[in-house]
């Protein structure tokens, strides 16, 4: 099975979606809980509610193995993105919510953690990489926008419910902060809630990929699953909530790419 695809756009916006797949190799599946086998914490249908955006002619690229198998977005290091809070790594061995993802006794070992990298990191991001350089040598610049969704609330990792629209640039670094500050005002006065860097300030791929000064700009979206889906097994999309979401979506999107074409004429 393919580790990833990519539907490639004819503009300089570049969707990321690491969170979306479901793929759960024979070898490790046989050996997870069953909390762990109704993948909770997946970016649900998350594609579906940006496949707008392929109109727009914004180019996606998106994951098919499970974040339990590996996680896109953390380093292949495993370095802690948020010191102090509880992490969920790189092969992580437990949910959201503290439950087992593997049975006693079946959790990988380092070595198997290196096969992962090398079997199903390492592909999606050497095509990440290819691509926002295609982009760049085309435009002559690149901007990511790395989406995501989470469940409104999850006590294990936060305090109370989150943000309806939460982005991240890296606490500046990731982008040009005009960058930021468009794609925020875009999602203002819409009717939910948003926030630059606050509780999510962008995972591995944003800060690993938005280097403005060689002129890649990165910004993260976490959504709430409230807003487009319901939060229950079997997770349920929402298509009347996501009808409503989508506009300020593409609004978001839009003030992206116009952004970038008043910024660098093209």
């Amino acid at each position: 099975m393919q580790i990833r695809r990519l539907i490639r756009g004819d503009t300089p916006l570049l969707i990321s979606m690491p969170h979306i797949g479901t793929f759960l190799p024979p070898d490790i599946k046989r050996r997870m809980t069953p909390a762990a086998l109704k993948l909770p914490d997946t970016d649900w249908h998350v594609d579906k509610l940006y496949a707008f955006a392929e109109q727009m002619g914004i180019g996606i690229l998106m994951s098919t193995h499970s974040r339990y198998v590996v996680d896109l977005n953390r380093s292949d290091e495993d370095t802690d993105l948020y010191p102090g809070q509880v992490k969920t790594g790189l092969c992580p061995l437990q949910s959201f919510d503290g439950d087992d993802i593997y049975m006693a006794g079946e959790e990988p070992d380092g070595i198997e953690k290196l096969n992962r990298i090398a079997a199903y990191w390492l592909p999606y991001h050497e095509m990440l990489a290819a691509e926002l350089q295609r982009i760049r040598d085309v435009f002559g610049y690149a901007i990511l926008y790395d989406a995501h969704s989470i469940r409104s609330a999850v006590p294990r990792l936060f305090e109370g419910r989150l943000t309806d629209l939460n982005l991240g640039s890296a606490r500046g670094t990731a982008c040009a902060p005009e960058m930021a500050a468009a794609a925020l005002k875009a999602g203002q006065d819409k009717g939910y809630s948003i926030v630059l860097d606050g509780r999510f300030v962008g995972g591995h791929i944003t800060r690993h990929y938005g280097k403005p000064a060689e002129h890649i700009h990165a910004i993260q979206m976490e959504l709430i699953w409230d807003l487009y889906m319901q939060e229950e097994l079997p997770y349920p999309y929402a298509r009347d909530k996501a009808e409503k979401l989508q506009p300020v979506l593409r609004d978001v999107l839009q003030a992206l790419l116009d952004w970038g074409r008043a910024t660098y004429g093209r």
